[in-house]
């Protein structure tokens, strides 16, 4: 037996990827909140601006949920993963870049919370299904752990 069919006999792989994602999106979720004090401190943001960055984030998500339930079977889930992955990344370093970039700092916190809540809409949308979907001897522990991981983010 070759590595490359090891690796495809095996989903464990797919397991702890999606056990990471959890805590990317717990991750997109909790991050921001931290900053709010260091966001009017150096971007002068006010408090009823702060609270729009937490509606954003998840309106984001949702309306990101409802389009995935709609598209994703037609992209494909290993594309639609990855891309959710990456453009979870750039949003998280865009909290660090793009506040300098933009004119406003805020603005630029607003476009990296957007591009970040895409990525976790679709986590949200795609790990669960990817999880039942392994075939794995417990399912009923892998999921278990699978939402545990959203807490140790």
């Amino acid at each position: 037996m070759n590595i490359s069919t090891g690796i495809k006999r095996n989903y464990n792989h797919t397991l702890y990827a999606s056990y990471i994602g959890y805590i990317t999106q717990a991750i997109i979720n909790n991050f921001v909140p931290l900053l709010f004090l260091t966001f009017q401190d150096l971007f002068q943001v006010s408090l009823g601006r702060i609270s729009l960055l937490v509606s954003v984030n998840f309106g984001v998500q949702l309306l990101t949920d409802y389009l995935g339930a709609k598209y994703i079977d037609r992209i494909g889930y290993r594309r639609s993963i990855v891309f959710a992955h990456l453009i979870a990344a750039v949003g998280l370093m865009g909290l660090a870049i793009f506040p300098s970039i933009f004119p406003d700092g805020f603005t630029g916190i607003i476009v990296a919370v957007i591009l970040y809540a895409i990525g976790g809409g679709i986590i949200e949308v795609l790990i669960s299904p990817i999880v039942e979907a392994c075939p794995t001897e417990r399912k009923e522990a892998a999921m278990s752990l699978l939402h545990s991981f959203y807490c140790w983010g």
